[in-house]
């Protein structure tokens, strides 16, 4: 039975990003698969469909009879009624101006229910320098919210910087399909850190598949690299603690390098870690207001993980 706390933890926590390696997934089972997910028993875990802003043409073709909303003159589909549109995380591989274009043309195709409800709610982008997220901020539209990916092997303090004090948020990968491409502990208890300085969110993708820190195949092939990868229980529970009080880099980093799951305990007024302990509330602020969510290829593994160890 899942306690308050771990509920608050993971609550709209995956973004579904099944088109991007390690999955690579067509277009076609990519929105079979949210669409299922979104029916689901553990439908309360998952949060927007990400998509490239090149291929929202292709998200409609896939999507639309999947989609909340009416098909011809046939009337509703099933559960119509009490679905949400889709939310749509889009992730910006064409020169802004014309993605901009293309997520108009999407937001405006499908407010129409002839053509299955959704929205683009967020946008991701990689700038290649702080002043690039000051040139984009200019033309990003204020009802949407920026991810801005910071360097993660690098010092992210002047990218973080520049996004204080906007509407915007930070985003760091955690991961890859060869291990060179997974940042230290410290690396992301300083990315953290720097974020809770400047009051500024941020999300997490890749290499986030399991709960807990430890060694894990890095694809799915058939001979699959190896790295240790994070944990997204350990993520953001470091989170929550560095929201809700000061703690030093290396406290962030013991929590990230735990890798027994015995070490963590949920409850209903608060969770463990070792001999600290953030109460539900704390956690509750932190998800709403600082560490939004992960980007995963996969929803399945994280959902049977946490099941496995008996915290749903």
């Amino acid at each position: 039975m899942a306690t308050r706390t771990i509920t608050t933890l993971v609550t709209s926590l995956f973004d579904y990003a099944g088109l991007f390696p390690p999955a690579t997934l067509d277009m076609q089972k990519s929105s079979e698969n949210y669409a299922r997910d979104r029916m689901g028993k553990h439908a309360w875990m998952l949060g927007r469909i990400v998509c490239p802003a090149s291929k929202l043409h292709k998200l409609s073709e896939a999507a639309a009879i999947l989609m909340p909303g009416t098909y011809g003159t046939s009337g509703y589909r099933e559960h119509a009624d009490i679905l949400e549109p889709w939310g749509v995380s889009a992730v910006i591989d064409r020169p802004l101006d014309e993605a901009l274009e293309l997520i108009d043309a999407f937001d405006e195709h499908h407010a129409e229910e002839v053509h299955g409800l959704a929205r683009v709610e967020c946008f991701e982008l990689r700038p290649d320098s702080p002043e690039a997220i000051d040139r984009a901020l200019d033309q990003i539209p204020e009802d949407v919210m920026a991810f801005f990916e910071v360097p993660a092997m690098a010092d992210c303090r002047g990218f973080v910087a520049a996004l204080a004090g906007n509407d915007a948020a930070a985003k760091i990968r955690c991961g890859g399909v060869k291990p060179d491409a997974i940042p230290s502990s410290e690396q992301v208890a300083s990315f953290v850190l720097a974020c809770k300085n400047a009051a500024v969110p941020f999300k997490a993708t890749a290499g986030l598949h399991h709960p807990i820190r430890a060694e894990q195949n890095l694809t799915y092939d058939a001979k699959p690299p190896r790295g240790v990868m994070h944990g997204f229980v350990n993520l953001f529970m470091a989170a929550s603690f560095v929201r809700a009080r000061d703690v030093p880099l290396e406290f962030v980093v013991d929590l990230l390098e735990e890798r027994d799951p015995d070490a963590f305990s949920f409850g209903e007024d608060s969770a463990r870690w070792r001999d600290h302990e953030v109460g539900a509330a704390d956690i509750a602020r932190a998800r709403e207001t600082f560490a939004l969510s992960i980007g995963s290829c996969s929803f399945g593994e994280p959902v049977e993980d946490l099941q496995k160890l008996g915290w749903l």
